[in-house]
């Protein structure tokens, strides 16, 4: 299976592009799924279908789904967010709700990508059938996301020494400790769901450093504010040891637009693109112009991506 991750600043247009790349790979008999992490969710909008969390076939060889983001997250640490809760609101003097002191920024979009993970998961137990060969995956406008699958490399050591050790402390002393103190114990059933989330979270950070199996590419336009940002999440993440294999420049103009009051912007848009290629470190970069008409159903999305990618393979390395 082949993971291709979109992302880049807001309004770039990585849902177009992600969608016309998996129209793409359809249409070349590949067996795709297209998904949303984001939660202001325009993956259906691009398709012109109303998606739910569930796959739902656009066309033929392709399904797309818009990850409910809250689901996730209660999936993931339902029964300990809801000790965290009890906790704060056993001492709470008014105040903040106990909810509002437990949103993580970047939590959710995180616990959405777990959604990937039980689809390869699956397809890797599966030695007869492969549900999908290629995920495409549209972001979060952020990189920061990723950024937090290097969580488990920092506490996972931690939680794995401390862990068994507080589990036993409060299985002996948990009630006397309670009716003592006031503060409720965890119970059971939230050390033994911290133990999966932190499991999960470490085959998440592997599958995302498998090199072969999961390619990031940035989308960007051709404007420096956007190019310099697009320039530093790429440092981040091939800081990180993420594979970044294109660089796509979005919304061109052609040429015959740039005429009259528009003159001035060929030759900043010709020194843009000249300076984004010197410093793309050899990445290849694709360009898509700006259309006469929006990106929207699976045709006008076709249309886009041959134009991006040629006679290329989309999920080639």
């Amino acid at each position: 299976m082949r993971i291709l991750f979109f992302t880049g600043k807001g309004g770039v247009g990585k849902t177009s592009v992600a969608a016309a790349t998996a129209c793409r790979l359809a249409e070349q008999g590949r067996k795709v799924l297209v998904m949303s992490t984001d939660q202001a969710h325009s993956l259906g909008d691009a398709f012109g279908v109303k998606l739910t969390e569930d796959p739902l076939q656009v066309r033929e060889n392709l399904d797309a789904l818009e990850i409910n983001v809250v689901s996730e997250s209660e999936k993931a640490w339902g029964r300990l967010q809801g000790y965290l809760k009890r906790l704060l609101a056993s001492h709470a003097q008014g105040g903040l709700e106990a909810e509002e002191l437990l949103v993580f920024p970047g939590l959710e979009e995180l616990f959405s990508l777990f959604k990937i993970l039980d689809f390869y998961e699956a397809d890797s137990q599966c030695a007869l059938q492969t549900f999908y060969e290629v995920l495409v995956i549209d972001c979060a406008p952020t990189g920061e996301t990723l950024s937090m699958l290097k969580l488990p490399e920092r506490f996972g050591g931690i939680l794995r020494t401390v862990l068994p050790l507080k589990q036993k402390a409060v299985h002996m002393a948990g009630p006397a400790m309670e009716r003592i103190t006031k503060i409720p114990m965890p119970r059971e059933d939230v050390f033994e769901e911290l133990t999966r989330l932190v499991e999960k979270l470490e085959r998440l950070e592997q599958l995302m450093n498998n090199r072969l199996a999961v390619s990031l590419r940035i989308v960007a336009t051709p404007e420096k504010i956007v190019m310099r940002e697009a320039e530093h999440l790429l440092d981040c993440l091939c800081s990180q040891g993420y594979r970044v294999d294109a660089l796509i420049l979005n919304r061109i103009y052609p040429p015959q637009a740039l005429e009259g009051y528009f003159q001035a912007w060929i030759a900043r848009q010709e020194e843009n693109l000249r300076e984004w290629t010197e410093r793309s470190r050899g990445i290849p970069v694709l360009t898509l112009e700006l259309q006469d008409h929006e990106l929207q159903g699976v045709d006008a999305l076709s249309s886009a991506a041959k134009l991006l990618y040629g006679e290329m393979d989309p999920a080639a390395l």
